[in-house]
């Protein structure tokens, strides 16, 4: 091992150490976890597979910072509507759930650093014949209630335009794959998911209609916890870890806009 290597080696080394020696929050010691609100009605997020098993990167996400700060891991299962409500209420310690930072939830809650992406798209059969925004004009859009797609299309003004918001991604998409709605906005994996799983219906996506950075969720004024949720998302990023569980369930890499946060 050359010079170069052994100072990379141990300064990758007083990384990792920083993110396990930084001070637990006294709650999150004492009860020995972290709660973690987590969807699993968003694969590749969050889903369970045919054994029930849970995965996802978010899934995956949460493991890996319970084991860095030496906790065990408890999930509070949510859907989108409710991931504020319930991290408020103080019935999770933090939001690992597609939670993507935007102006209007910073009113409310705090991030981490971005640890991840989410793109949404416009997804349709392939006989509807759909280029940008204003061709939305006089459609109905089957969207996720209170998610960034429902926010980005609710921002259109368009005619005849009808917006039909459903509780949860697994009802919206249900929705998409019988026909009840032939558009929706949804992420580019549960797209190419749904059209494998429904082939006589022709789906394919339209185009890029937001790109959000996605954070980890965190109360207002939680200076403590905030500090320690921010070194390790830091140092996962830097160490490759967050990308890895990334390109595990999304097959391509965290923007080198993400990646970069580790520098922040």
């Amino acid at each position: 091992m050359n010079r170069r290597q052994i100072l990379f080696a141990a300064t990758a080394a007083v990384f990792s150490l920083s993110a396990g020696a930084q001070t637990i929050p006294a709650a999150i010691k004492k009860a020995g976890k972290i709660r973690v609100a987590l969807e699993y009605g968003r694969p590749p997020w969050g889903f369970k597979d045919m054994s029930l098993k849970p995965m996802g990167s978010d899934y995956d996400t949460a493991v890996l910072l319970a084991g860095d700060l030496g906790v065990d891991l408890e999930i509070v299962e949510v859907a989108g509507p409710n991931r504020v409500p319930i991290l408020l209420t103080g019935k999770a310690d933090v939001v690992i759930s597609t939670f993507s930072i935007t102006a209007e939830r910073q009113k409310v809650v705090d991030f981490s650093v971005p640890y991840a992406s989410a793109i949404q798209y416009i997804a349709a059969p392939r006989t509807l014949q759909l280029r940008d925004p204003k061709d939305l004009a006089g459609k109905r859009v089957g969207v996720t209630r209170g998610t960034t797609g429902d926010a980005a299309i609710s921002k259109l003004e368009l005619p005849g335009l009808e917006i039909v918001r459903f509780d949860d991604e697994s009802t919206n998409m249900t929705a998409f794959a019988s026909g009840q709605v032939d558009i929706v906005v949804q992420e580019p994996a549960v797209i190419k998911r749904v059209a494998e799983q429904n082939p006589k219906r022709e789906i394919e996506q339209k185009f890029t209609i937001a790109e959000f950075d996605v954070g980890i969720g965190l109360r207002k004024n939680d200076a403590e916890l905030s500090s320690v949720i921010n070194d390790w998302v830091r140092t996962n990023l830097a160490n490759g870890k967050l990308n890895a569980i990334y390109r595990r369930y999304h097959g391509v890499d965290l923007p080198s806009s993400i990646q970069a946060g580790s520098k922040q």
